[in-house]
């Protein structure tokens, strides 16, 4: 059964990060309010300095949280508030799924709508690597589950038969001269960034692990390509080449 993938809204996502913005401040303020007492009891100071604290962090995430829609909107950001905005959703992005829940809204909807989010920041930064310098990692699973040969370590014992598509995105990562891997998991992953060093990376993954790998690796730039799965989760998935070949050409140096 093939699995049909939305197209995903940057809005969702904007409008669950400001909803759980608005609900930490409150939240935070009530804390405050209710600790006064206790800090008064310690030292009349107390509660003024942690209230400044408090406003003081509020106000960085919601400049993040503003550097996030100004990019989206189209607006030049400083780079200040491009650090900012990745601290607001790493911060605030739990906080997003939870009110997801509360309001029936499916955990994979937001978190394509946080890849879109990622994506659209990233393009705006106009990254630029050259060709050896960008990394295209993919799951294991885009291998055919039957294949007999391990290519996780090797790459190149991959036969290119054409029964999956690991033959077909090497030869275009070969022809752009450009990293490929596959990773079975999130730890290998990041052995492949530690030893390899780029400057950017091309990810093609699910929305879970897409989402986990954005926010690990920050502030290396990684542009999210959904992978598709004809035969369900984690099995002999596929991926768009004319979108992998595209997201490529933005980010090579020409």
């Amino acid at each position: 059964m093939f699995e049909v993938v939305s197209r995903p809204r940057k809005r969702l996502f904007l409008a669950l990060i400001l909803s759980s913005l608005l609900l930490a401040c409150l939240s935070t303020y009530g804390i405050w309010k209710v600790s006064i007492p206790g800090l008064s009891n310690i030292s009349a100071y107390l509660p003024f300095l942690l209230g400044m604290l408090l406003v003081a962090v509020a106000l960085a995430i919601t400049a993040g949280v503003a550097g996030i829609i100004l990019a989206i909107i189209g607006w030049p950001t400083l780079g200040v508030f491009q650090g900012l905005a990745w601290s607001a959703i790493n911060l605030l992005f739990p906080l997003a799924i939870m009110l997801g829940k509360i309001f029936d809204i499916e955990k994979e909807r937001i978190e394509r709508s946080f890849i879109e989010v990622s994506n659209h920041l990233v393009k705006q930064k106009r990254v630029r690597v050259k060709p050896e310098q960008l990394l295209i990692l993919t799951p294991h699973c885009i291998q055919l589950d039957t294949c007999p040969h391990k290519i996780t370590r090797q790459i190149g014992n991959c036969k290119k038969c054409g029964q999956c598509q690991v033959g077909e995105i090497l030869t275009l990562t070969e022809s752009m001269g450009v990293h490929f891997a596959i990773a079975t998991g999130g730890t290998l992953a990041r052995q492949v960034i530690k030893q390899l060093r780029p400057k950017a990376v091309l990810a093609i993954a699910c929305e879970r692990d897409l989402t986990s790998g954005i926010q690990d690796v920050f502030p290396l730039p990684v542009i999210g390509v959904l992978n598709q799965r004809p035969f369900g989760p984690c099995c002999n998935t596929r991926v768009d080449i004319a979108e992998v070949k595209r997201a490529i050409e933005q980010f090579i140096q020409v």
